[in-house]
C-alpha cells in the first residue's frame, strides 16, 4: 500500500512540474521549490509554501500586475501548494521510518 502511495504522490509532482502549462517548467520547478523566483512572486509563493493563510489579496494583485495570468498564477501556487506537501510527506515518512528503525523486530511498541 505504500508503494502505491508513494508512486500517486510522484505522478502527482510530475504531472505539476512536467505537464503542460501556461507557465514555464523551470518557473514550476521554483515555485515547487520555493526559491529562486523574482519579486512580487516571491512573496505570494512564499506565503502559499509557508502558511497559505497569510496570503493576501493584495499578494495576488501584486503577482497579477507584474504582468503573470491568472492561469500562470493559479499553476504556480498550486506547484508551491504540492512542493510544500511533498516535503511534508516526505519529513513524514523519514520520521516514521525512523522511529521503526529503533524497534526490535517482533516487539510492539
Amino acid at each position: 500500500m505504500a508503494d502505491r502511495k508513494r508512486a500517486a504522490q510522484q505522478a502527482l509532482v510530475d504531472r505539476v512540474l512536467g505537464g503542460d502549462g501556461r507557465a514555464s517548467a523551470d518557473e514550476r520547478a521554483r515555485a515547487f521549490r520555493d526559491e529562486g523566483l523574482e519579486p512580487p512572486l516571491d512573496a505570494l509563493i512564499g506565503k502559499v509554501a509557508g502558511d497559505a493563510a497569510q496570503v493576501t489579496d493584495a499578494d495576488v494583485a501584486a503577482a497579477k500586475a507584474s504582468g503573470r495570468t491568472e492561469d500562470e498564477l493559479f499553476e504556480l501556487v498550486v506547484c508551491a501548494a504540492v512542493g510544500r506537501s511533498a516535503r511534508m510527506y516526505d519529513a513524514g515518512l523519514a520520521a516514521l521510518e525512523e522511529a521503526l528503525a529503533g524497534e526490535e523486530p517482533g516487539h510492539a511498541s
